[in-house]
């Protein structure tokens, strides 16, 4: 099956667990205000492939990721799921480790047709990359240009489905990082039994010179990066949060 992809990357290693082959996905239907990959928005501008070119690569490069394995990134990955359940799937007959990096915004639990599609795929998937923009539905959709909904239920049915979850966010500048928000979302996550890693990545406007090329305008041209300081602290008080949701839950199944 053909699929579209902007690029591929042999050694990466923030992307999941080890040394990992990355391929970024084309198609995405958000519009955050930070991307750095905007290039990755429209589906057919990539690069068109096999998914057997894909594997084919990544064996080339095995000696070297036998502790990784394929992650799939974006863009966003679900756009294309027939390609990726494709991928995925001829990973596994290779026992390839699978880490798809998502924000889950194509989930529908009102679809049965895309409900079966994700089970099929979530069978194949070792590892979720859950990417959660903004707990806050009316601010998630001026990030992005989607609201937050379908994503927090997507991050619901994962836990149901007992997928393993690594959440990740980006404290952004006068967006995201605001204590109230930050602590909501520790909450929300506290709820989940499935989530094996917090992953809070401070904002950076590495993707400008990106915009200019395209001729976009930077929708955060007045913000500056931030420094893992910044992240540290957004990430205790989203912990704070967690902690606050798993003692009440404690309490409560306590009596």
């Amino acid at each position: 099956m053909k699929g579209y992809i902007h690029s591929t990357e042999s050694f990466g290693t923030v992307d999941g667990p080890g040394i990992r082959y990355v391929v970024f996905m084309q198609g995405c239907p958000m519009r955050c205000k930070y991307c750095h990959n905007p290039d990755t928005w429209d589906l057919k501008t990539g690069k068109e492939v096999e998914v057997d070119d894909i594997l084919k690569e990544y064996e080339s490069y095995r000696n070297f990721l036998k502790d990784g394995g394929i992650t799939a990134t974006g863009g966003e990955p679900m756009m294309q799921m027939d390609f990726l359940i494709e991928l995925f799937e001829k990973a596994k007959e290779k026992e390839i480790h699978t880490c798809l990096d998502t924000s889950g915004i194509v989930f529908n639990e009102n679809n049965p047709r895309i409900i079966e599609k994700i089970d099929r795929l979530l069978s194949v998937t070792d590892l979720i990359m859950l990417d959660i923009k903004h707990i806050d539905p009316v601010l998630h959709e001026d990030l992005t240009g989607q609201t937050n909904d379908q994503i927090l239920a997507f991050s619901r049915y994962l836990d149901k489905k007992k997928v393993p979850v690594w959440i990740r966010h980006v404290v952004v500048p006068t967006i995201t990082d605001d204590e109230e928000y930050l602590d909501k979302l520790g909450y929300f996550i506290g709820d989940l039994t499935n989530v094996k890693a917090l992953d809070v990545l401070p904002y950076h406007d590495m993707g400008k010179a990106k915009y200019q090329e395209l001729g976009i305008d930077y929708p955060l041209a007045d913000l500056k990066s931030i420094g893992k300081s910044e992240a540290i602290k957004a990430r205790n008080t989203i912990l704070k949060g967690m902690k606050r949701r798993l003692l009440e839950k404690k309490s409560q199944q306590n009596g």
